[in-house]
């Protein structure tokens, strides 16, 4: 099975050191879920990872069906939040959406699919599955982030029986490039290495409205989803469909 971003090694890194967004995130987007949470609606999770963000959602009494394309991830999300509505896979913008009282996702899950146009079909499928009254909340990264990044110096991080070493690239304006070598250590004690590319791709947030608007999903390009501070170059896309 193709599995281009997020093999096991990285996924459990990545669930292990870097949970800090979804913990960050979390307030403002269980404010916002609210009234889907009041009439017991069903939370769409996209990209969910292993279930960092998912657990708080579940935890707040909310309905959730998490989504993510890495089998690994789901792995771990399965481990995490074995109490779910539903963890299946998912890939974008192929895959038929299930309808949703809400669609939620952090982590620039979208900005992973190949093109612009990857993205905005992802984003019209998203929009054409929530339901009316629905809540619309994800984050993506816009072209600020890559012009941001262009010289971003290579960056390290070791945890308990886990390091990663990511390098970063900006091939053109709209293209933002990890290269990540992860080290996790055996039940052996043995270290076992694996690396991977991630190519991001960067959006225009400020077209994302009337696209989606185009679909009856009312939205606004949001520096956070509620008082947190995103990194520089990541918004919140925040909205709904009305009654």
């Amino acid at each position: 099975m193709n599995e281009p971003y997020y093999r096991r090694d990285l996924a459990l890194v990545h669930h292990l050191g870097f949970g800090f967004h979804a913990d960050m995130c979390a307030p403002g987007i269980l404010a916002l879920l609210e009234p889907v949470r009041e009439r017991e609606g069903l939370v769409l999770e996209v990209g969910c990872g292993s279930g960092l963000l998912t657990r708080h959602l579940v935890d707040a009494g909310h309905r959730v069906l998490a989504t993510d394309a890495s089998p690994a991830m789901l792995e771990l999300a399965r481990a995490t939040v074995p109490d779910a509505f539903g963890i299946e896979r998912l890939s974008l913008p192929g895959d038929p959406v299930p309808e949703a009282d809400a669609v939620v996702s952090t982590g620039h899950a979208l900005c992973y699919l190949p093109t612009v146009e990857a993205v905005e079909q992802a984003l019209v499928a998203l929009a054409r599955a929530l339901r009316p009254g629905g809540v619309f909340a994800l984050d993506l990264e816009d072209l600020e982030w890559a012009a941001a990044r262009v010289d971003a110096p290579t960056h390290a991080r070791v945890g308990d029986d886990w390091a990663i070493i990511s390098e970063y690239a900006v091939p053109a304006p709209d293209r933002f490039v990890r290269e990540m070598t992860t080290f996790v250590r055996d039940d052996d004690r043995r270290w076992r290495r694996d690396d991977e590319r991630h190519d991001n791709v960067m959006i225009d947030c400020a077209r994302v409205p009337a696209l989606l608007a185009a679909e009856g999903v009312e939205v606004e390009v949001r520096p956070s989803f509620g008082t947190e501070d995103l990194p520089v170059g990541l918004y919140a896309i925040v909205g709904g469909r009305r009654e």
